[in-house]
């Protein structure tokens, strides 16, 4: 008995390693937070802000910051910041370039496309 819960907790542990570091790439977080705010950004024409929520989040620098580089990276987007203790999402971006579906897309299929899902998107005008 006690050697199947150690089976079971091994396995565990094994893959929660795993899917905190799989979408790192060997990139320390320092240096993804670094890339993201070296991006470029030009105004917005129509500003808009969406924030949602995001399940599936196991660490604040595998997951988390994967999530905030990617949105950050896309054309139309100002500044993206994820909360991983609120498993919550603020995205800054022109309403010109893209649309909140557009941002629910890019977290959704972030990694292997089914670890993270967005609920309670709300949108409204950047002021």
């Amino acid at each position: 008995m006690k050697f199947s819960k150690s089976i079971v907790s091994l396995a565990l542990s094994a893959m929660l390693f795993v899917a905190c570091n799989k979408n790192t790439a060997s990139k320390p977080a320092d240096d993804i937070t670094e890339t993201t705010t070296k991006k470029e950004v030009a105004a917005a024409v129509k500003p808009e802000t969406a924030s949602f929520t995001i399940d599936g989040m196991v660490c604040p620098d595998g997951c988390a910051k994967t999530i905030e580089k990617k949105l950050s990276a896309m054309d139309g987007v100002q500044n993206a910041k994820i909360d991983f203790e609120k498993k919550e999402a603020t995205v800054n971006f022109d309403l010109d370039k893209l649309k909140s579906e557009d941002l629910v897309k890019a977290v959704e299929t972030t990694g292997d496309g089914k670890t993270y899902k967005v609920s309670n998107v709300k949108t409204g005008t950047k002021v």
